[in-house]
C-alpha cells in the first residue's frame, strides 16, 4: 500500500494519488534528488507475484524507455523497491484528452488538426523505433495548457524486433478504437496503430464514437462490419479532404489504409490547402471484406466459364455421324454406372448379413449389465462387480459431487445398466465432496471478460449490472468492473450467483465559477447537456472580476438533468453610485461596501451608514452632502 509521503527507492517521495487503473495506480511524485516533479507508476499489490503482469509492466517501460520524442511521456527511471514495482516517468500537468471532451463536446477543425498532427509525429517517430502502441485512445493523451501533447501508457506496446515479450500479438486495446484486424484476434501492425488515431478524429470532430453498442463483443463487431458514419452528412461544412484522411485510415482492410503514420501525418499538414478542400472522395483500391472479395472472385469465375462455354460451342461438330457417336459413347458410359452400383449395392448387403448373422455366433461370450453402484462404499463397489463378472481397476478415480457424499461411488465407467462382454475393466469414481473455489478481487477489469471466465470454467451465474458513480471521482471504461456482490476469498461453488457492477456515470455540474470557465465553455457546456442558460450581470468591486463568471445557480457536484435551467453570473464595471458586489443590497449573503469613490460622486455627497438589518427600524443615516 503506498501512502502520501512515503519515499521509493530513498529518492522518490510520494505526494498524492493521481489516478488507478486495472494493473497499475499513478501518484504525483517528488524526486528528491533532481528537485523535480515526477509521475510514478506502481504495479498494483495483488498482481506484484503474477509473473505475467511484471513482464507486462517491464515492458512498459522497455517499450518507452526507447522513446524521445515532444509529443511521447519521457521515461526517468525503473526499478524495484522491497517488492513494489514502479516506473517514473515525466510528470505532465494537464487533462486527459479525453477529459476535454466531456468538456467541450467537439473540437474546432484546426485544433483537431493540431492534436492529430502532434499524435501522428509522435507515433511515426515510436514506429521507426518498431514500437506498436496497440491502446491508442483520448485517455492516454494527455494535453498541456499550451495545447501540447504527451501519448502516454504504452503497457501492451509491442516490440516488432522481439519475440519474447509477449505470448501473441493480439492483445486488445479498449474495444471502442480496436482495429478489425485485433478485433479478430489477428497480429497487429503499425496500420493498427493508424486505424485507432482515425477513430479518434473522428472523435475529435463529431463529439462522438462511431461505433456504440450494449457489450464489447457487440462493438468489436461492428468495427470488423458495419461502414464508418458520414461526417459530411452531420456537418457539411468539414472539408472533403479531411473526410478523406478518416476514411482512409479507418479502412477496416489494412491494404486500404496508410503505409505509416509519417504519410498520414504530412496527409494533415496540406489537409487545408485551398486545392484539397473539394478533391475527390477517397476509393478503396482492395475489398473492405471478405464477402465482398468471393463475391468479385465468383464475377470472374462466371466470365471465365462463359468463355469455356462459347469456345465449345465454336468447336462443335454438327454432323450426324458425330451425333450418333456421341450418343453411343453417352450409353456405354450409363452402363458402366449400373454396373458399378449393381456391385456396390451387393457388397453392401453381403455386409449387412454378416453382421446380423454370423457375428452373433462368433462371440461366445455372454453380454452382462453393469450393476448400480451409486452412492456405496468404494469396497463394496468392487465386490458388486467382481461378482458380477468384471475387472476392476485398481486406480480409484476421483470427482467432485454435491449429492454424494465424501469417498461414496458417484458412478463407474462403463456406467450402470450398459450391458457389456463379461470380464471387461470397470473403472470406479468416488466423491471428493462438495467442489468450491475462492472468489477474487475483478475490480479494474472487464466485465464481459470475467463473466465468461466465470461462467465457463467454474459454473456460476453471472450477471452484469450498472451502478451509478459521480464523473469526477475518476475516468471509467465502459465494461470495467468497479465493485462486485461477493467480495474477494468468498468461496463458492457451480450454480452459485455473483453481481459484477460497471459504473452508469452521473454527469455533475462543475465548479464553472472556481475553475475560471470562459462564457464560450459555458455556452458548448449547455448544448451538450442540452440546458437552458441564463447570463445575469452584477457590478463587482474587484477589476479583475469584470467580465469572468462570478457565480451559479446549480452547485457544483449535483447531478445534470436534461432540460434544466443553469444561471450565471458575469462580473461587470459598477455604475456610479450603484451598489458594487459587495454591498449588502447587492450580495445575497450580506457585506460592507467599502468603494473609495463613494464621496467624491456628483450630487451623492459624502455618504456614511450603519445600522443592522434594514427591516429591522434599527437604522442610523447621517449625510454630510
Amino acid at each position: 500500500m503506498i501512502t502520501k509521503g512515503q519515499k521509493i527507492n530513498d529518492r522518490y517521495e510520494v505526494i498524492r494519488s493521481i489516478g488507478e487503473g486495472g494493473m497499475a495506480n499513478v501518484y504525483l511524485g517528488y524526486d528528491t534528488i533532481l528537485d523535480r516533479n515526477v509521475a510514478i507508476k506502481v504495479l498494483r499489490g495483488d498482481l506484484a507475484n503474477d509473473e505475467k503482469f511484471v513482464r507486462r509492466f517491464q515492458r512498459e517501460a522497455l517499450s518507452a524507455s526507447s522513446l524521445a520524442h515532444p509529443n511521447i511521456v519521457e521515461m526517468y527511471d525503473v526499478g524495484e523497491d522491497d517488492g513494489t514495482y514502479y516506473i517514473v516517468m515525466e510528470y505532465v500537468d494537464g487533462k486527459t484528452l479525453k477529459q476535454l471532451l466531456k468538456k467541450r463536446g467537439t473540437l474546432t477543425l484546426s485544433e483537431a488538426i493540431d492534436i492529430m498532427s502532434q499524435l501522428t509525429d509522435g507515433m511515426a517517430h515510436a514506429h521507426d523505433s518498431y514500437i506498436i502502441h496497440r491502446d491508442l485512445k483520448p485517455q492516454n493523451i494527455m494535453i498541456k495548457d499550451d495545447g501540447q501533447i504527451k501519448i502516454t501508457d504504452f503497457g501492451i506496446a509491442m516490440a516488432l524486433n522481439s519475440t519474447q515479450l509477449t505470448q501473441t500479438n493480439s492483445v486488445m486495446g479498449s474495444v471502442h478504437y480496436l482495429p478489425p484486424e485485433q478485433a479478430s484476434g489477428k497480429g497487429s501492425t503499425i496500420k493498427s496503430d493508424i486505424y485507432s488515431m482515425g477513430i479518434i478524429f473522428y472523435e475529435l470532430l463529431s463529439g462522438s464514437l462511431p461505433f456504440r453498442g450494449d457489450n464489447a463483443v457487440e462493438i468489436a463487431l461492428k468495427h470488423m462490419r458495419e461502414t464508418l458514419p458520414s461526417l459530411r452528412e452531420e456537418n457539411p461544412s468539414i472539408p472533403q479532404s479531411i473526410e478523406n484522411i478518416i476514411k482512409k485510415a479507418t479502412a477496416k482492410n489494412p491494404k486500404n489504409r496508410y503505409d505509416s503514420a509519417r504519410t498520414m501525418h504530412e496527409d494533415l499538414l496540406t489537409a487545408l490547402d485551398e486545392e484539397r478542400m473539394d478533391e475527390e472522395p477517397y476509393q478503396y483500391k482492395y475489398p473492405e471484406n471478405e464477402n465482398e472479395g468471393r463475391r468479385k472472385r465468383k464475377e470472374l469465375d462466371d466470365l471465365e466459364n462463359e468463355e469455356d462455354e462459347k469456345l465449345e460451342l465454336i468447336g462443335e461438330e454438327s454432323t450426324e455421324e458425330m451425333k450418333e457417336r456421341l450418343e453411343e459413347e453417352e450409353i456405354r458410359k450409363n452402363k458402366k454406372l449400373i454396373i458399378i452400383l449393381a456391385i456396390i449395392f451387393v457388397i453392401i448387403v453381403l455386409i449387412l448379413l454378416a453382421l446380423v448373422f454370423i457375428l452373433p455366433k462368433l462371440r461366445n461370450e455372454k453380454a452382462v449389465t453393469v450393476p448400480n453402484c451409486e452412492n456405496l462404499k468404494v469396497s463394496a463397489c468392487e465386490k458388486k462387480l467382481q461378482e458380477a463378472g468384471f475387472e476392476v481397476v485398481t486406480e480409484i478415480e476421483s470427482v467432485a459431487s454435491s449429492e454424494i457424499d465424501k469417498n461414496r461411488v458417484v458412478k463407474t465407467e462403463p456406467s450402470a445398466g450398459r450391458s457389456i462382454k463379461k470380464g471387461s475393466k470397470i473403472t470406479i469414481y468416488k466423491s471428493s465432496g462438495e467442489d468450491t473455489f475462492d472468489i477474487e478481487d475483478y475490480t479494474g477489469q472487464n466485465a464481459n471478460e470475467i463473466k465468461a471466465r466465470l461462467e465457463e470454467k467454474y459454473g456460476l451465474k453471472v450477471t452484469i449490472e450498472k451502478k451509478e458513480v459521480e464523473d469526477n471521482q475518476k475516468e471509467y471504461d465502459d465494461d470495467e468492473i468497479i465493485s462486485q456482490s461477493l467480495g474477494a476469498g468468498s468461496k463458492v461453488k457451480k450454480g452459485d450467483s455473483i453481481t459484477l457492477y460497471t459504473p452508469n456515470v452521473v454527469d455533475t455540474f462543475p465548479d464553472i465559477a472556481g475553475e475560471g470557465w470562459s462564457l464560450s465553455d459555458v455556452e458548448a457546456f449547455c448544448k451538450k447537456y442540452e440546458l437552458i442558460l441564463e447570463k445575469k450581470e452584477q457590478p463587482v468591486a474587484d477589476t479583475n472580476k469584470i467580465g469572468k463568471i462570478i457565480s451559479q445557480n446549480r452547485r457544483a457536484g449535483t447531478q445534470i438533468v436534461k432540460g434544466t435551467t443553469l444561471i450565471v453570473t458575469i462580473g461587470t464595471k459598477p455604475v456610479a453610485g450603484a451598489p458594487a458586489e459587495n454591498d449588502p443590497e447587492a450580495n445575497a449573503n450580506g457585506g460592507t461596501n467599502t468603494t473609495p469613490e463613494s464621496g467624491n460622486n456628483s450630487g451623492t455627497g459624502n455618504n456614511t451608514g450603519t445600522g443592522t438589518n434594514p427591516g429591522s427600524g434599527n437604522n442610523t443615516e447621517t449625510n454630510n452632502g
